[in-house]
């Protein structure tokens, strides 16, 4: 069996809210697996839905940029709080996040940068702050018919969280259209969803979150004719949990995302979104 420490013990247990003992247990009963671990638990009924968050990654800062239809996010990953928090290493991100905006996001690190290459000026960076320093997670969008819009979570003097969406379906000059992409997008920064509608959510996650459902339910001692109707009502909750335009919007609980969308014609629409938070994969 593999060794499981109180790092795993604590890691788990601050993804999944599930006591000591039962992480514990989870992880014995899996061989130190913990995706497995935190499958185990819910089978169980000691943890929640499945998380959004995924494991504690090293520190970070992300930068968003948005400008006549083009966004970027960028992402540059380092060792210590201390060091994604200073001046020079947050310069150099926004630098990235511009140069991604006008240039794309293809090979970047060979792309030129202050006289060499961005991968040249990140090995520079590390070495002048004595951290290993790399290239995050990046993503570019752009339009010519829609919206594109972003959001920026500032947390201990830099950039923690960085969303992008992309709204179809309007005219991108009506002012309340703007107004509700970037509405879209804090919310995407304050809920994490993970798929804009339900029907983008693969089929073996389905399959596989009905089976966890169908498990805890048996486990609870739920009658056997109950269970289908309970599973897939559960099931429901897990799409509106997951899927955006299914969320109660964050600033009104009684609308949800889609009907905030719906607001501004029928063919509005959220195209695509991506969520970058520092700590998160």
């Amino acid at each position: 069996m593999a060794e499981i420490t109180a790092k795993d013990i604590s890691q788990l247990r601050k993804q999944t809210g599930a006591g000591m003992l039962d992480v514990k247990k989870a992880l014995e009963e899996t061989g130190g697996d913990p995706e497995a671990a935190k499958d185990w638990l819910r089978t169980k009924g000691l943890a929640g839905a499945a998380g959004r968050a995924g494991r504690a990654a090293q520190q970070a800062a992300v930068d968003v940029v948005v400008e006549d239809g083009t966004g970027a996010v960028v992402e540059l990953t380092c060792e210590t709080d201390f060091v994604a928090k200073g001046e020079e290493f947050r310069d150099v991100v926004a630098a990235l996040t511009e140069l991604v905006a006008e240039r794309g996001e293809d090979d970047l690190e060979s792309q030129p940068y202050d006289d060499a290459t961005v991968g040249d000026a990140i090995k520079q960076l590390g070495a002048k702050v004595g951290e290993n320093v790399a290239l995050g997670r990046v993503a570019r969008f752009q339009t010519n018919d829609g919206i594109v819009d972003g959001y920026t979570h500032i947390q201990n003097d830099r950039g923690t969280i960085g969303v992008l969406v992309e709204i179809g379906g309007v005219d991108p000059a009506d002012p309340r259209a703007r107004e509700v992409a970037h509405d879209v997008a804090l919310h995407v920064a304050s809920t994490a969803p993970r798929y804009v509608t339900r029907d983008d959510v693969p089929a073996e996650v389905v399959d596989k979150e009905r089976g966890l459902l169908e498990e805890l339910t048996r486990n609870e001692g739920k009658p056997e004719q109950a269970v289908p109707k309970i599973v897939e009502g559960r099931l429901n909750a897990f799409f509106k949990d997951n899927a955006l335009v299914e969320q109660p919007y964050v600033r009104d609980p009684k609308t949800t995302v889609g009907k905030l969308l719906a607001g501004l014609g029928k063919d509005a629409q959220v195209r695509r979104f991506v969520r970058v938070k520092v700590g998160e994969e």
